[in-house]
């Protein structure tokens, strides 16, 4: 039986993202590559090779058919399971660093590609973690792997069942929380120096009434043009490094 194109095979394809996972010992599994394969992709088989990790020959037309794309590069890589860290495990490295914890929550956001987005811009700004709702939203797949361009492979990613029980818990353990939505305060108003979690609602429909609820800042955007939104990771990404801007000069 031939194997599924799909996701669940934990395929990344491509020079850059197959040369990223294997820098990063990121849980390679097998390496596959053309037959007629270039030097630089000879380079990454012989490294696959130095690590223990099998490599497998293979024609173009099959691994087209595997990664479900003609623009694999020549080279794939299928990925063991991605290993979700734990919320403490995020307030753990904030304390060992000596830094205020600075997380992401994701409320119900969907899209693969914004919360690779999302992971990528956490990881340079700084923050120890970013935490998912296990059901009703987007998780690590090939597509995030590839979108956040590396940054998964060092940042703590946790997914929870329920977000409003984890927000309730960190607020006891003293960090404050800002919601990106309308309506609100003006994300400049707001002090992000203490220790912070910024929650992304869903692109549709934004966050949930109890997790709104719960927020201690709802964080406005400045909006000049005529429509109302911007994108979830653009939003993040805006939050994010305001924070980052009030660490850096505190």
């Amino acid at each position: 039986m031939e194997p599924k194109r799909t996701e669940e095979n934990g395929m990344i394809y491509g020079r850059n993202a197959v040369r990223e996972a294997l820098n990063a010992g990121a849980g390679v599994k097998k390496l596959l590559f053309v037959s007629n394969a270039s030097e630089e992709i000879l380079s990454l088989v012989e490294k696959a090779r130095e690590e223990g990790i099998e490599t497998v020959p293979v024609e173009k037309d099959r691994l087209s058919f595997l990664t479900g794309t003609d623009r694999h590069q020549g080279v794939a890589a299928s990925l063991k399971p991605f290993r979700f860290s734990d919320v403490d495990d995020m307030l753990r490295d904030a304390s060992e660093k000596g830094e205020q914890p600075f997380l992401i929550l994701l409320d119900s956001v969907q899209d693969p590609h914004n919360l690779g987005a999302i992971i990528r811009t956490a990881h340079q700004a700084g923050a120890h973690g970013v935490i998912l709702m296990k059901n009703r939203s987007a998780t690590v797949t090939p597509t995030v792997y590839k979108t956040s361009a590396g940054a998964l492979h060092f940042m703590k990613v946790a997914e929870v069942t329920n977000l409003s029980r984890t927000v309730e818990e960190l607020k006891k353990k003293g960090l404050w929380f800002v919601l990106a939505d309308m309506g609100g305060r003006s994300l400049y108003e707001i002090d992000f120096t203490g220790p912070v979690g910024i929650i992304i609602g869903s692109e549709g429909s934004g966050a949930s009434r109890l997790i709104r609820e719960k927020a201690d800042f709802i964080a406005s955007i400045p909006m000049k043009g005529r429509i109302d939104s911007l994108n979830a990771s653009v939003a993040a990404g805006i939050l994010m490094y305001e924070a980052v801007r009030q660490r850096s000069v505190r």
